[in-house]
């Protein structure tokens, strides 16, 4: 990543140059703001080598749901994840509409039967109905919660049947210990709900406030502590 903000090859960052990059995270700017003061060590705006790379593992923690702290340096985690880079699970920089669906034919086809078990009203299944089956994965409930939030794209507090497969799409990849990321990348939303261009960085991210709370469901609202587990 390094000479994507570093064109002069002097081996260190100016806090401008930075910004635009890392705003390409899909963060906010509340986290990014955390992560750049722990990079910067002595304050003077400007980050070196070094410096640059704790930001991008602070950022690649961030985005896995760990702590934005010095202690999770040295925790494991998956590259740092930005939008114009050629990861698969992100855009290219051009329309995200070209981009492949990360959920495959063959899993849809089981996601699709599930959700058909479970009695879609007009196309769309309630929060009580889709919890017992996040319940029964036996994930915590804060995780399961995330799952929900980036699910229900439209925050409608309901789920379609693209919207589900995403669901069990990111419950299968939790239950084989992947992180469940904190906004949703590209490639994972559904080709129905994708916009015919997409800006980069204008990904969707879990809302901060309490707003949007009255449209959809909020992880507590739809995954009680008080459900028991066990069944």
């Amino acid at each position: 990543f390094l000479p994507q903000v570093d064109s002069a090859n002097a081996g260190r960052v100016l806090a401008s140059d930075a910004a635009v990059f890392l705003k390409k995270s899909g963060l906010t700017d509340l986290v990014l703001g955390k992560i750049w003061d722990l990079a910067d060590t002595d304050g003077k705006g400007i980050l070196n080598k070094q410096e640059f790379f704790v930001a991008l593992r602070l950022v690649a923690c961030a985005q896995n749901g760990l702590d934005v702290s010095l202690n999770s340096l040295n925790l494991p985690v998956p590259p740092p994840r930005f939008t114009d880079t050629s990861s698969p699970l992100l855009l290219s920089g051009t329309a995200s509409s070209d981009l492949p669906w990360a959920v495959k034919l063959e899993d849809k086809v089981k996601y699709d039967s599930i959700f058909d078990s479970l009695n879609p009203v007009n196309g769309l299944l309630s929060g009580d109905k889709v919890k017992p089956v996040l319940l029964n994965s036996k994930l915590p409930v804060d995780i399961l919660g995330r799952v929900w939030e980036l699910s229900d794209i439209d925050r409608d507090g309901m789920l379609d049947r693209d919207e589900f497969a995403v669901a069990m799409f990111l419950v299968y990849c939790a239950l084989e210990k992947e992180p469940v990321p904190m906004s949703l990348p590209a490639a994972l939303v559904p080709p129905s709900k994708r916009k015919p261009l997409s800006v980069p960085g204008a990904m969707p991210l879990i809302p901060s406030s309490t707003k949007e709370s009255h449209q959809s469901l909020p992880p507590v609202g739809i995954l009680a502590a008080k459900t028991p587990l066990t069944q």
